[in-house]
């Protein structure tokens, strides 16, 4: 069984049991950026993975979303993040970069600049990290936005932030999602992993000290405090959160950047 990983910081802590702890037997984790993985589950050389939340809707009749588990904040998140030479407001036909390595990103940054700010950038799909040396402004993920260079940008926007101001809805960045035929064939695999997540996540809350020290080191470039991005970002898939993600797709969905989801589709107990 193969299982996709986000080698980013927001994911470890799903994944520390499996790293450090117990590892799983008969499961290979494959680590890397979330359009990588994306492209991975679409094409069917992946089992189980966390998704780019945008990219469930072009695989919902493939796949199960896990209903316990997503990457998300309620408000300023600090890993998703606009840095400009212009307010944002005056962006209106300049160039802006769009990382490579996100999808829901993309289409968070396209919907609030085309429905809260009616402007239309210039969009170019650039490098995972890209200085403003090529763009008027640029869209950073991940651990590439909890450096020191985005602190050069005059202008820094949190989209996490920007979208609970704008819709008064937290944001989903990332669902969990599993190949029906994987469930079909491989039950007690796919329970095992979500066993292992759901263990990792005690964790984080029982021996948070712990996790924090490993985390570091597995990412040591980070500047950021870890502890406060963990408390900052949303790991169980509430109700409230699955509202949030029914509103993103669907503003996506009338504006044409994504199609329709008529339902979200959950794994339960077979």
């Amino acid at each position: 069984m193969e299982i996709g990983y986000i080698d980013y910081l927001n994911c470890y802590p799903f994944y520390y049991k499996m790293f450090e702890k117990e590892p799983l037997e008969h499961v290979k984790v494959v680590p890397g950026l979330p359009t990588q993985l994306n492209r991975m589950m679409t094409e069917e050389a992946l089992d189980l993975s966390p998704i780019s939340a945008a990219t469930y809707a072009g695989i919902q009749d493939d796949v199960f979303l896990l209903p316990q588990f997503c990457l998300s904040s309620v408000g300023y998140v600090g890993s998703v993040l606009l840095c400009s030479r212009f307010p944002i407001n005056e962006l209106h036909t300049k160039k802006v970069g769009m990382s490579s390595a996100s999808h829901t990103s993309q289409v968070l940054l396209k919907i609030l600049m085309k429905k809260f700010f009616q402007i239309e950038p210039s969009y170019l799909i650039s490098r995972p990290y890209e200085d403003l040396s090529k763009y008027d402004a640029a869209l950073i993920i991940g651990n590439d936005a909890m450096t020191e260079a985005v602190d050069a940008a005059p202008y820094k926007y949190d989209l996490g932030e920007l979208w609970l101001q704008k819709t008064g809805f937290p944001i989903v960045f990332a669902v969990f999602a599993v190949r029906k035929n994987a469930v079909k064939n491989n039950l007690p695999g796919v329970k095992a992993v979500i066993n292992s997540y759901a263990s990792s996540i005690e964790l984080l809350e029982k021996d948070k000290e712990t996790v924090i020290i490993k985390a570091k080191q597995k990412y040591p470039n980070i500047l950021y405090d870890v502890d406060s991005y963990y408390h900052t970002l949303q790991f169980e898939f509430t109700d409230n959160l699955k509202n949030a993600f029914r509103y993103y797709l669907s503003t996506a969905e009338d504006l044409e950047l994504l199609e329709g989801v008529k339902s979200l589709n959950f794994m339960h107990e077979f």
